[in-house]
């Protein structure tokens, strides 16, 4: 792979990415729109305000766009990556380009109807070697993110995350009362299985996840001693050096 960083934890560094995207013309971690689009379409209508975090040089927006989604912001931390994906589709009407970070979006509260991510968060985790207790540093990002996204949805909105990290790992982040959404997800994938969870504002917690959150409250209180194991540096890609 080309744009292969020499330590993973570059992929949560700007200028690393900023560089990419001088050369890089597209790349989709998890596979492209068509993969999952019959999973988005069940949770998405065409005239939605959407926002897609952490746009990249996906051409997910732009394959949106085609299939009728029309209102779409994208942001992303890169201004290399804003640039030029918003000289790419300057003939697309209603779509925007913004240059932002996840945890201060400068929108007013409740402006959509859809909050996209696809492998964003993911990229978040490349320094965590144990998926069951993450650092403080990547919870506060995750939390800081998070009430982010429910602040700007509208009563009623969606958040969509797709990842690859199972549910009994990323509902530990997710599932919280004060982000005021339920949590539900679908699959995707031949082989291995990607996942697209769909948090909707103004919908409590399962029972099931209630119980997890109070569970991680109280063993936040009391934390149980482990012993966990350092996995080897590789040089493959993010979603492989998380081993879930």
């Amino acid at each position: 792979m080309e744009h292969l960083p020499d330590d993973n934890s570059r992929y949560k560094d700007v200028d690393y990415w900023d560089e990419r995207y001088k050369t890089e013309q597209c790349f989709d971690w998890l596979g492209n729109f068509s993969k999952f689009q019959h999973l988005l379409d069940k949770h998405m209508k065409k005239d939605d305000s959407i926002l897609v975090l952490g746009c990249g040089n996906s051409a997910m927006s732009g394959q949106m766009y085609s299939a009728g989604y029309r209102s779409i912001t994208n942001i992303d931390y890169s201004a290399v990556c804003i640039s030029a994906m918003s000289a790419r589709h300057g003939d697309c009407p209603g779509m925007s380009w913004q240059q932002m970070d996840m945890r201060q979006l400068s929108f007013p509260d409740a402006s959509f109807d859809v909050v996209l991510e696809k492998a964003t968060l993911d990229a978040m985790m490349v320094d965590e070697k144990d998926p069951w207790n993450v650092s403080a540093q990547t919870a506060a990002f995750f939390h800081q993110a998070l009430k982010e996204v429910s602040r700007v949805l509208k009563p009623g909105g969606r958040f969509l995350s797709v990842t690859f990290a199972q549910p009994h790992f990323r509902k530990r982040l997710y599932a919280r009362c004060e982000y005021n959404w339920s949590v539900k997800h679908d699959s995707y994938g031949d082989g291995f299985q990607y996942f697209v969870y769909v948090l909707t504002k103004g919908e409590e917690l399962s029972p099931e996840d209630a119980a997890l959150e109070r569970r991680l409250l109280e063993e936040a209180k009391d934390p149980p001693t482990r012993i966990t194991t350092t996995l080897k540096e590789d040089k493959e890609d993010f979603l492989s050096n998380i081993h879930l």
